[in-house]
């Protein structure tokens, strides 16, 4: 046996212990299994996926919630795991917390057999939190269905429950605020007279979803709108005006931007580093350079990253168009399909389950 054979028979053998483990802990003690062992429930198939099932329905409460959310951080930290099938039995758990772990686990999943799901639960699901979680979802699914990466019929459908949602006035605010966010990402069916709207509305946490959307629509009819809102005495409009400004790739907007990094606010100088990561230009990178040998952790962090993006977006701007001394206005990047999400960020993305149905699928029509 080679020492490659071996090796495998080792990681083989390992495995199947870890699985035996697992499957004991949740079906004879009931119990919340190890975390280094959870990866087993990766990937399931078949008769798993029923033993699951099974089992599922006599775990106590605090057991589903915690391993939910325990599967939900790994699935977002590595997307080779795939928790998906447990995710979907957790999605009809009489747990609204546990429902909305499952969304938020099922977030990378890009299948249209989700749409309905998410449309039944922003529809019709008693808790605030699913249903506002189900319009965040549904959000990835405008996105693909702009970009003509789904069909369109899923796409129409996801867009027309985000407007129902949007537009029912007996619907909370908190989940009306994921609708037009999600709705951000398409410029048809009147959203931008639905994002006018929402700017002008009296709630503050309402035109910060305004503001989120108008980044994402990749429309520069709002480029003014952001800019102004780049002075405002409430840190989350601030805060949202920073990312759409980035969002919009506004060059225009490089000198305000360049100011917030020191705004007061943490979150909002972590969201101008990153802004200045997608518009780039050499005044931004020079910025972005400095920050990585700054005292705060976070923000050399956010400033390493926007290098990154920087680079992979722009390139070596540099080098193309001769000094910085002599050009500081590069031609504008074509993309613009990234997004940035500020750490407690009141309308973030998520995604979930699927009803049996194969005739969908996520291919070019």
């Amino acid at each position: 046996m080679t020492d490659k054979e071996l090796q495998e028979a080792i990681e083989h053998h390992n495995a199947v212990q870890q699985r035996r483990e697992m499957w004991e802990a949740l079906e004879r003690d009931r119990a919340m299994p190890a975390e280094e062992i959870l990866g087993q429930l990766s990937n399931l198939l078949g008769e798993d996926i029923n033993r699951m099932h099974t089992v599922w329905r006599d775990l106590p409460l605090d057991v589903r919630r915690r391993l939910t959310h325990a599967l939900s951080d790994l699935a977002g930290a590595d997307f080779a795991m795939d928790f998906s099938a447990v995710f979907r039995i957790a999605l009809h758990d009489e747990d609204a917390d546990i429902r909305r772990a499952a969304v938020t686990g099922l977030r990378e999943i890009e299948d249209v057999r989700l749409i309905p799901k998410l449309v039944e639960l922003l529809r019709s699901d008693p808790a605030i939190e699913v249903r506002a979680a189900a319009a965040d979802a549904l959000a990835e699914y405008v996105l693909l269905g702009e970009l003509q990466k789904i069909r369109r019929a899923p796409f129409e459908q996801a867009v027309i429950a985000l407007r129902e949602c949007y537009g029912d006035a007996g619907e909370k605010l908190e989940v009306q605020r994921c609708a037009i966010a999600a709705l951000g990402y398409t410029g048809e069916f009147g959203v931008p007279e639905l994002i006018a709207s929402a700017y002008a509305h009296t709630d503050e946490n309402m035109r910060a979803s305004a503001l989120l959307a108008m980044g994402r629509s990749a429309d520069t009819r709002w480029s003014e709108i952001v800019r102004r809102e780049l002075e405002n005495p409430s840190p989350i409009l601030r805060l949202e005006a920073t990312r759409a400004c980035g969002e919009l790739q506004l060059r225009e907007a490089t000198a305000e931007i360049i100011n917030l990094t020191e705004d007061t606010n943490t979150h909002i100088r972590a969201a101008a580093l990153w802004s200045l990561g997608q518009i780039g230009g050499s005044r931004a990178r020079r910025v972005l350079e400095r920050f990585t040998t700054d005292e705060d952790e976070a923000l050399r962090a956010a400033a390493d990253a926007a290098l990154a993006e920087l680079e992979f977006l722009h390139g070596d701007l540099d080098s193309f168009f001769g000094p910085p001394e002599e050009f500081d206005g590069e031609t504008e990047d074509i993309w613009h399909v990234m997004t940035w999400t500020p750490p407690d960020d009141p309308v973030d993305s998520v995604d979930l389950g699927w009803p049996e149905d194969n005739d969908q699928t996520n291919e070019n029509p």
